[in-house]
């Protein structure tokens, strides 16, 4: 039976791939798509949501969610690793959509649907969820789990020294998700910036005449590009993609249960993922951490679906 999932995301290219993999996954059931400000406004994350599962047109249309200003949101320029709009400046059109929900009340929404059932992917700022935990209190007891790409375990952050992206974005929300009572796993930067796409793969994409190809093959490139000129790297980390292969692969990543909390305060450590790993500590673990993955194996199943995207 397929796994239910609300795919909560700020799209942003990487988004973007993540997203076509998961909407074409028989082993997934994506009941919503949600949008959050991070990579790109709250206005142009839901206008971007809309226009990938338009492009992609995929069998069962998942609902779309629309972002809102964050209450605690701190500013990050994204545009030049994603385009001025956040999907390498493709500017799609989309068609006018009107009484959108909140992207929290459509998360609340959908978990009461399918009580138990339900797991969030969270591919962006946490924003979203707390909210969600906020406005239906038992949330935390009627998901399933949560699946949360960001924080840092052992490495540099990559926006400040000390945090990622997605928690910096939003630090007292990612506090209030980290330390709620319910079955977590967190894909932290290490993991996911260890798995590198390279340029060979724009040659082997599904072919332009298909939905997936065409979107592909107009946004991968500006990717390649921005993350020579600025990173200095020969090919891309899709963060976000491989923190979904750790949802539907499990077997290529190693988890540890350990106890993990988010700085909300300090001019250098703001956002900053702290994990208790002292011998002896009364706090207990609230996160299973992914701490190894088979790179090699991950670059190789991410490449091989990527290619294989079909629309039936």
């Amino acid at each position: 039976m397929p796994r239910k999932v609300i795919l909560d995301v700020d799209p942003g290219i990487d988004d973007a791939v993540a997203l076509a993999l998961a909407l074409f996954d028989p082993r997934l059931e994506v009941e919503a798509v949600t949008a959050v400000a991070g990579n790109v406004g709250p206005d142009r994350a839901t206008r971007n949501v809309q226009a990938i599962i338009e492009q992609l047109d995929p069998p069962r249309l998942p609902r779309i969610g629309s972002a809102s200003e964050p209450d605690h949101g701190m500013s990050v320029d994204r545009r030049p690793l994603h385009g001025a709009d956040g999907l390498a400046n493709t500017n799609f059109e989309v068609a006018e959509l009107h009484h959108m929900h909140a992207s929290d009340k459509l998360i609340a929404d959908v978990v009461k649907m399918f009580p138990a059932e339900v797991t969030i992917v969270c591919l962006g700022p946490l924003t979203n969820v707390a909210r969600a935990m906020r406005r239906m209190p038992d949330l935390i007891d009627q998901i399933d789990s949560l699946l949360i790409m960001g924080g840092t375990l052992g490495c540099a952050g990559n926006v400040t020294a000390a945090a990622d992206f997605n928690i910096y974005c939003d630090p007292p929300s990612a506090r209030e998700v980290f330390r709620a009572a319910c079955v977590k796993t967190l894909v932290p930067y290490d993991i996911t910036s260890q798995v590198l796409l390279t340029y060979d793969l724009l040659d082997q994409l599904p072919p332009e005449a298909t939905r997936v190809g065409r979107l592909l093959r107009r946004i991968l490139p500006h990717a390649y590009r921005a993350h020579h000129q600025i990173l200095g790297y020969e090919g891309i980390h899709v963060h976000d993609a491989v923190a979904l292969l750790a949802l539907t692969d499990p077997e290529l990543f190693t988890t540890t249960p350990m106890h993990g909390d988010v700085e909300t305060r300090g001019d250098i450590t703001m956002g900053a993922t702290i994990f208790d790993r002292r011998r002896t500590s009364d706090a207990r673990p609230n996160l299973n951490v992914v701490t190894e993955c088979d790179a090699a194996a991950v670059r190789e199943r991410l490449t091989k679906r990527l290619v294989q995207l079909r629309e039936p």
